[in-house]
């Protein structure tokens, strides 16, 4: 490949002039994990219609329903063009320097009377699904200097960064199965087929399930629901709700008690083996089986076939992580794959390496993981990755007190609707000071908002994987530039966030000038950079160098420096055949980097430089399991687990009528013999009570879950007053979430228990409507 020059490498979308030909417009799908490739059809300026790119290196002409809709979430009339501003109350619409001098003046007036620690972060799911999410955050809470840093992680995957933490010493060091080379697959509370994958990037799922059947392999599937991906699998195993992590040191147990593990290569690199034996001494597959409600037979099965395997690898995911021994579930995922020789070696469990990534340094010990450098003030949760549990929000903006949180900026939130009790944080949010919303919807979050800042639709933003393509099942590099123009009167996203730093720092005047945000990440990466001896550009000169970058605007600037840097770069001229921003946008398919390959003594930053499978954190949590499991199930309580749909992904899709209806729907699924005794039928509607309070569902009866289980989907409840969200509000659905309180968190990592809690289910009197 040779080095295009930047003058013949446009990043600027064409217009479409009135009454000419459409054209089509090549553009990573951002509404899933998948990262699937599109072709955008365009006319008029308009998207009208979205099929998968043939030629991507990655997805290869894969779609989904959410990336066929593409056109349909560009368009949506209830999108926010202009920016709104609280006024006498009511949110109206203002021009973008109203909005940035009205964010001065409310975040000024919070940290100058309270400082910094006084205003909190939130960060919603789509942010990592952005250009500006993967650049601009961690620039805003520094600004801040807050503590108060809340994301979706802590009701979602938090358990798995806590658990790579502690064995490898860098919790964002996931490793991912090898989904091509595989020949046996055990999942475990995870169901892609519908969901396309999560901490796992992998376009078209359901091809390389037949592709593992092709080849002989098998599939196995760990979920109390019979759903899609079970349906397909060769065994398909229903434990108890919430029980995975005692299942899986029972698996542990029998690879030890019949001398079936076996390491293999890595076993060089693994430390606490010894350890791990005698915390699975107690977890015999017959003490475990009544708990879990799976066999002692089966249980042994499991672990016999992953053992036996040539090449074999366990993957896990919500339903393992969202429930009550969470960080142990998502730890004994990868022991099993250590101790059965599967961990960094193709057809295991290997570590993608992105372009984007820090170039590998020479393998040494690091400083390893650890939580609780700082606590919450109300609760004493401690910090995990620098973040405090999103279940405990609410109580830091309503309780009185020193420290308390008066003014919040939301990032592509919803917290009202994925965090527990969301009418208690519903009233938080009405009572803070002032509060920022950065989203194209008027949603059950963002209508507290003094100020909405709403960023452009999908067609008119940049897109790059920094977040997915460090858990993509291959390695490749792919940009999308805008394929639409900007509308005039609107801001892109990174400016939008740009200025909102500037607006922290007490220089968001109407001049300011949102380059300054991205030159100053340019030259403090540059500095850290140039002053590192095994870095390609130690020693040169930091404006030469910035100087150098190419790209049409800051933020592909920054895009171009981590090219040049990561571990395919350029490294500023010391690899010319390496990548640039210019190089990749040469190759609008992408660039395919090769299969992931076993680089475990590269990622290891633990203090003794192995894999520490026997993390002290851990062991000790395995005394509640252990106590839990001698506990004993309550058999006769219902406990509750979510699902996912097809064609949605949290609370983003509702408002779009095209992926609306069909089986994406809120409903409370009951097994047949559930039903039959608590008198409930078809389409009746249910009263349901959990510790935070109860919700009104329409039953809906099937023998895909297994007994003593109800189902609900998150993300629904749009019911409230004050959105813009025409189609959701006309099915609004019930919010699962406000069953919970917000007090059941998985310790370890502050992660709110979405899954197999216990409920009450009764019949709902007639003439109730769902709630």
């Amino acid at each position: 490949m040779t080095r295009t020059p930047p003058s013949t490498a446009p990043s600027t979308p064409p217009r479409t002039a009135p009454g000419t030909a459409p054209r089509t417009a090549l553009r990573i799908c951002p509404l899933c994990e998948a990262t699937c490739g599109l072709t955008l059809t365009i006319d008029e300026g308009r998207v009208t219609h979205a099929r998968g790119d043939r030629d991507d290196v990655f997805s290869g002409g894969f779609i989904c329903p959410k990336g066929a809709s593409f056109g349909a979430l560009d368009a949506d009339p209830d999108r926010l063009r202009r920016p709104l501003t609280r006024r006498e109350g009511r949110l109206t619409e203002a021009t973008w320097e109203e909005a940035f001098a009205a964010v001065a003046e409310g975040l000024g007036a919070v940290t100058g009377a309270y400082g910094g620690e006084a205003v909190g972060v939130m960060l919603g799911n789509p942010n990592v699904h952005t250009v500006a999410g993967g650049l601009y955050p961690a620039q805003l809470v520094g600004a801040l200097r807050t503590r108060g840093l809340f994301t979706a992680s802590t009701l979602d995957q938090m358990p798995k960064h806590v658990s790579c933490g502690y064995l490898f010493g860098d919790p964002n060091a996931i490793p991912v199965p090898d989904l091509d080379r595989t020949d046996h697959l055990l999942l475990i509370g995870a169901n892609p087929l519908v969901s396309n994958g999560s901490l796992a990037t992998v376009a078209d799922f359901p091809g390389r399930l037949r592709a593992l059947r092709r080849r002989g392999g098998r599939l196995v599937v760990i979920d109390p629901t019979r759903t899609r991906t079970a349906r397909a699998a060769d065994l398909h195993v229903a434990p108890r709700p919430g029980t995975d992590a005692a299942l899986l040191l029972a698996m542990v147990h029998v690879l030890f008690a019949e001398d079936l593990a076996d390491p293999g290569e890595p076993g060089a690199y693994l430390s606490g083996v010894e350890d791990v034996r005698a915390l699975a001494a107690d977890f015999a597959p017959e003490a475990v089986a009544a708990y879990c409600d799976v066999s002692a037979d089966v249980i042994r099965t499991l672990a016999r076939e992953l053992a036996a395997a040539e090449r074999a690898v366990v993957y896990g995911r919500l339903g393992s992580t969202a429930v009550e021994f969470g960080t142990l579930a998502s730890w004994l995922v990868d022991v099993l794959n250590a101790l059965t020789g599967n961990l960094d070696r193709p057809g295991g469990a290997l570590f993608p390496l992105s372009a984007t990534a820090r170039a590998p340094r020479p393998p040494s010990p690091g400083k390893g993981f650890t939580t609780g450098r700082w606590h919450s003030r109300v609760s004493g949760h401690p910090e995990v990755k620098g973040e405090l549990p999103t279940a405990a929000l609410a109580e830091e903006i309503d309780t009185p007190g020193e420290g308390r949180l008066r003014a919040l900026i939301v990032v592509a939130g919803n917290p009202v609707l994925s965090a527990p009790d969301g009418l208690r944080l519903d009233r938080a949010l009405a009572g803070l000071d002032f509060m920022v919303s950065v989203d194209p919807y008027l949603n059950e979050t963002s209508r507290h908002a003094h100020v909405v800042l709403p960023p452009p639709p999908p067609a008119q933003s940049a897109h790059y994987d920094f977040a997915f393509n460090t858990l993509a099942v291959r390695n490749t590099v792919r940009y999308s530039p805008p394929a639409v123009p900007l509308e005039d009167g609107r801001l892109d996203e990174p400016e939008i966030l740009a200025r909102l730093i500037l607006a922290v720092l007490g220089q968001g005047g109407p001049d300011a000038d949102p380059a300054l945000v991205d030159g100053q990440a340019i030259q403090h990466r540059l500095g850290r950079e140039t002053a590192d001896p095994c870095s390609p550009v130690h020693g040169r000169d930091v404006a030469e160098l910035a100087a150098a970058l190419t790209g049409r605007t800051g933020y592909e600037r920054r895009l171009d420096l981590h090219l040049r840097l990561g571990p395919y770069g350029d490294g500023f001229g010391a690899d010319p055949g390496g990548l640039t921003l210019a190089r990749v946008l040469e190759h609008p398919h992408g660039i395919d980097l090769g299969p992931l390959r076993p680089r475990i003594r590269e990622v290891l930053r633990t203090p003794s430089g192995t894999v520490e499978l026997a993390a002290a954190p851990l062991v000790a949590d395995v005394a509640r399991l252990r106590a839990a499991v001698a506990s004993g199930p309550d058999g006769s309580a219902l406990v509750l687990v979510g699902r996912r749909h097809l064609r949605s992904n949290n609370s983003w899709m509702h408002n779009l009528p095209v992926l609306t209806g069909g089986s994406n729907r809120c409903t409370a699924q009951l097994h047949p013999e559930d039903a039959a005794r608590l008198g409930l039928a078809e389409g009746a509607l249910a009263r349901i009570k959990g510790d935070g309070g109860e919700i009104t569902a329409v039953v809906e009866i099937t023998d895909a879950l297994r007994r003593g289980v109800v189902c609900l989907p998150h993300g629904w409840g749009h019911d409230r007053d004050g959105t813009r969200l025409t189609a959701a509000a006309r099915e609004p659905g019930v919010n699962v979430n406000q069953l919970l309180d917000g007090t059941r968190l998985e310790p370890l990592s502050g992660t709110a228990v979405l899954n197999g809690f216990p409920i009450q289910v009764e019949a709902a009197e007639v003439g109730t409507g769902p709630a």
